[in-house]
C-alpha cells in the first residue's frame, strides 16, 4: 500500500496509463515526485516500474480496491481514463469518497466533463487544450505557446520583438496599454521570475504574460504591426 510520504513534496496518484497517463507519470517521475500509478494492463504497469516503485496492477476500480492501493494517501489523484466514460465517472466518485484532497479527471466531451465537475473533480481536456494551444501558435507567428487558465485569463509566451529591446518594462507599458502582466522572462537558461519595472529587455528574451485573449491579440497585432 502507498503510504503517506514523510517528505514535504506533494504526492500523486495516477489511474490509467494510456498515452496521457503514461506521459504525465513520466514527467512527474522526472521531477522526482512521490508517485503511485495504477492500471489493469500489466505490461503498462511494468514499463512504469522503471520510474516508480509504486506501480500497481488492479483489475477493479471499486472503492475497496482503490483503498487497498493507498491512493487515498496521495495529495492529488488524476483519473486518466478517457476512452470509457462509465469507469472514469465511477473512479472519480470513489476517489472523492475516499477523501483525496484534490481529484483531477480527464474528460473527452463537455457532457463528460460536467458530470466529473459535479462529482467534485477538477476537469481537464487534454486533446481540446492541445488543439487550442496549436491554433494560437498558428494564428500568430509571435505566440510561442499558450495556456488557457480560464475563460478570461490566459498565459501566453511571446518572443520579445526588436522594437522593445533596450527599453524597460515600465517604458513598454504593457499593463497600461494592453492590460497584460509580465509574470516571467526567459533568455536561454536565465529565468527572471520577479520582473521589476526597471528590467531592460534583451535580444533573445521571451516573456510570459497573463491576461485576456482580447488583450493578448492586441499585443500580438501591435508586435506584428
Amino acid at each position: 500500500m502507498f503510504g503517506k510520504p514523510k517528505t514535504e513534496k506533494l504526492s500523486y496518484g495516477i489511474v490509467g496509463l494510456g498515452r496521457f497517463g503514461a506521459a504525465l507519470a513520466t514527467e512527474l517521475a522526472s521531477a522526482d515526485a512521490d508517485l503511485l500509478v495504477i492500471d489493469h494492463d500489466e505490461e503498462k504497469v511494468r514499463a512504469l516500474r522503471e520510474l516508480t516503485d509504486n506501480a500497481i496492477v488492479v483489475h477493479s476500480l471499486d472503492k475497496k480496491t482503490l483503498a487497498e492501493t493507498g491512493i487515498q494517501n496521495c495529495d492529488v489523484a488524476v483519473v486518466c481514463i478517457g476512452e470509457h466514460i462509465e469507469p472514469s465517472i465511477l473512479t472519480t466518485l470513489n476517489l472523492v469518497d475516499l477523501g483525496v484532497k484534490k481529484v483531477i479527471a480527464k474528460a473527452t466531451s463537455a457532457e463528460h466533463g460536467e458530470i466529473l465537475r459535479r462529482l467534485g473533480a477538477e476537469v481537464v481536456y487534454p486533446e481540446r487544450d492541445m488543439a487550442i494551444r496549436l491554433a494560437k501558435r498558428l494564428e500568430s507567428t509571435r505566440v510561442l505557446d499558450f495556456i488557457q487558465l480560464s475563460e478570461k485569463i490566459n498565459i501566453t509566451k511571446f518572443a520579445v520583438p526588436d522594437k522593445m529591446v533596450g527599453s524597460t518594462v515600465a517604458q513598454s507599458e504593457l499593463r497600461g496599454r494592453f492590460g497584460l502582466n509580465i509574470i516571467a522572462i526567459v533568455n536561454g537558461k536565465d529565468v527572471t521570475e520577479s520582473v521589476h519595472p526597471d528590467y531592460v529587455f534583451r535580444s533573445g528574451d521571451c516573456m510570459f504574460v497573463s491576461g485576456s485573449e482580447d488583450n493578448v491579440n492586441r499585443l500580438s497585432a501591435w508586435i506584428d504591426g
